[in-house]
């Protein structure tokens, strides 16, 4: 079998597939970009808006949209509370080298410019995988309104 034939079988089995899971499945990969910025959600989205161009039925530009946004929003918003949870506990828990990584004076400096600049710094971050899943962590730190943070992601 040659790469191209290869190729058509992989997107025939996907054009075939229940539009569910295919939500699922896009909606899944942008939960885990924010999560883990290594994986490739915009190139899985690309490849969506490719079997969107291929008219599939039941699985259109809305799907995709409603797929890429839900899955955004949940992966930040579990950054986001990850963030909140892990600034108190690295300030209270002791552990090796804590001296070496946590130094009060610079993390609140670093949080008093991110509340100045924080709905510039998370609408700019959404166009960047690895920054974004830093801000979003950095918006939970420093208890960044959630309304507004998850407003500003869904604007977009």
């Amino acid at each position: 079998m040659t790469f191209h034939e290869t190729l058509l079988q992989i997107l025939n089995r996907f054009s075939e597939t229940n539009p569910i899971f295919l939500w699922l499945f896009f909606a899944f990969s942008n939960f885990a970009e924010n999560v883990f910025p290594p994986w490739p959600g915009d190139t899985v989205t690309a490849f969506g808006g490719f079997l969107v161009a291929r008219n599939l039925p039941a699985f259109g530009w809305i799907e995709l949209i409603t797929s890429t946004l839900i899955g955004n929003l949940f992966g930040a918003w579990v950054m986001y509370r990850f963030g909140q949870i892990f600034l108190d506990w690295a300030k209270k828990k002791e552990f090796p080298f804590k001296d070496s990584i946590y130094d009060e004076q610079s993390i609140e400096k670093t949080l008093a410019w991110f509340r100045k600049n924080s709905i510039l710094v998370v609408l700019f971050s959404r166009f960047s995988a690895g920054i974004r899943f830093f801000v979003s962590i950095v918006a939970g730190m420093v208890k960044m309104n959630p309304i507004l943070f998850l407003d500003v992601l869904a604007s977009r």
